[in-house]
């Protein structure tokens, strides 16, 4: 069939050569409308090969772009990767061998118990056909890793709305729960630490820990002289090498997505673990704490708040870096509503005031508790709040708070500008971001949040 082309503004129309011409035979000619929509389909085809042109141009382009970005930041990554290796040193080896260990430990129990299983009626259970993903092997796996990964566990049994029920469930048993450490090492840490005989501080030390949680151990003593009741903090060794390792390795595993992938950069996820490892790696610095303490108490004595709350005073002639030694509290934690009840008439005052008292040193206080659940806030039998462990706290700055209170107020007023200021101030957004235009997004926004009621 052979196609007439565009002549003098006429439109083509399709005609066999064996047939008449079009003069003869107008029926063989092709309907204007037919033609037309020949003619825009034709318009589209060619708008849609320059839309893949373009498409492929700007693809071509944002690649271009992405891997000269990714070219330019490769020496700091490499330069990342050699500093974090020098830092972690050997332990680096040393905990890769840790955790085969584990894994062929917890392993081994789950195939014993798989092997056991086979001869029941009822078959192997479901809960060992997810092998180490099962919320109990691998809740066992993470106490066997140590500090980093029961952390981590505590925060799964933390998140029930992130994790699915049985593994918020069996991951609870990682607060307060973790792997003891024998007491002949505990006095062999204190024995060091205080660099005199632990009887001349010490009346007595019970041997079986009060609690042993990730990072340290705690036993109740009684202090020569003065017959206090306390509490000795103690470090649990090789726990500093075990978490540079670990917060090292999880460092650079974020720095190396970022890297591949840096939508990952929009999340922050090198900086969320930056703020992590700086967090953990001041937990284990007991002058720290015993400073955060003080700084708790002081802010509870200025605002007169002594009569319904306070923190354990630290006895610091007997405490060190490794070693803290704090007041014992009595009490119960605020989740034991049954015993609670039995102490105070009004179980909903004791959660307020421990509220009020938490939200208050947020603008009041050096620093504010940021570890609170339930084995680290309580109702002493005094009828008190207890808060104890101060290890990890928050800080928030007199700008952030000035920024802040600008931000609140530009809500009211629904001044933009001055919204997306104080966004900034706060490190909501990077600094180099366009204010006017992120003002005009903040307002489209709100116009629409408006509008939807």
């Amino acid at each position: 069939m052979a196609v007439s082309s565009f002549r003098s503004g006429r439109l083509p129309f399709y005609h066999h050569p064996q047939l008449p011409s079009k003069a003869s035979t107008p029926r063989s000619a092709v309907s204007f409308k037919k033609l037309n929509g020949c003619f825009n389909s034709t318009s589209k085809f060619r708008a849609f090969l320059l839309f893949a042109q373009y498409s492929q141009s700007s693809q071509q382009d944002r690649f271009s772009s992405r891997l000269q970005s990714s070219l330019e930041n490769l020496p700091k990554l490499l330069e990342d990767i050699v500093q974090t290796s020098i830092s972690t040193g050997p332990r680096g080896a040393f905990r890769l061998a840790q955790g085969i260990q584990a894994f062929v430990g917890v392993g081994g129990e789950w195939l014993a118990d798989v092997s056991r299983s086979t001869n029941e009626p009822t078959g192997i259970p479901s809960q060992l056909q997810l092998g180490l993903l099962s919320p109990l092997y691998l809740r066992k796996l993470f106490e066997r890793m140590g500090a980093t990964y029961i952390k981590l566990g505590q925060f799964i049994a933390s998140a029930p709305t992130l994790f699915p029920p049985e593994y918020v469930e069996e991951f609870q048993k990682c607060f307060d729960k973790a792997p003891e450490v024998p007491f002949e090492d505990i006095q062999s840490i204190l024995r060091q630490e205080l660099g005199r005989p632990i009887d001349s501080v010490y009346e007595y030390i019970n041997p079986t820990p009060i609690a042993s949680a990730s990072i340290a151990q705690v036993h109740g003593a009684r202090l020569k002289g003065s017959q206090d009741d306390v509490v000795i903090k103690v470090l649990k060794p090789g726990i500093e090498d075990i978490l540079v390792a670990d917060l090292n390795f999880i460092y650079l595993a974020a720095r190396i997505l970022e890297f591949l992938n840096p939508e990952f950069s929009r999340a922050s996820l090198v900086a969320v673990v930056k703020d992590i490892r700086e967090s953990m790696l001041e937990e284990v610095d007991f002058y720290k704490e015993a400073k955060n303490i003080e700084s708790f108490r002081r802010y509870l004595e200025s605002m007169g708040l002594t009569r319904q709350a306070t923190a354990p005073r630290v006895y610091n002639h007997c405490s060190t870096r490794r070693v803290l030694t704090m007041e014992r509290l009595y009490g119960v934690p605020l989740t034991d509503l049954d015993t609670i009840s039995s102490l105070v008439s009004s179980p909903e005052n004791s959660l307020i005031t421990a509220l009020n008292v938490w939200f208050g040193s947020l603008l009041a206080c050096e620093t504010f508790h940021a570890d609170v659940h339930a084995g680290n806030l309580w109702l002493l039998f005094d009828g008190r709040i207890g808060f104890l462990d101060f290890g990890i706290v928050g800080r928030i700055s007199p700008k952030t708070w000035a920024a802040m209170e600008v931000f609140l107020a530009s809500i009211a007023t629904e001044e933009y500008e001055s919204m997306a200021s104080a966004l900034t101030e706060m490190g909501a957004t990077n600094q180099n971001v366009d204010t006017k235009a992120f003002a005009r997004d903040l307002e489209k926004i709100f116009s629409s949040i408006q509008e939807s009621k």
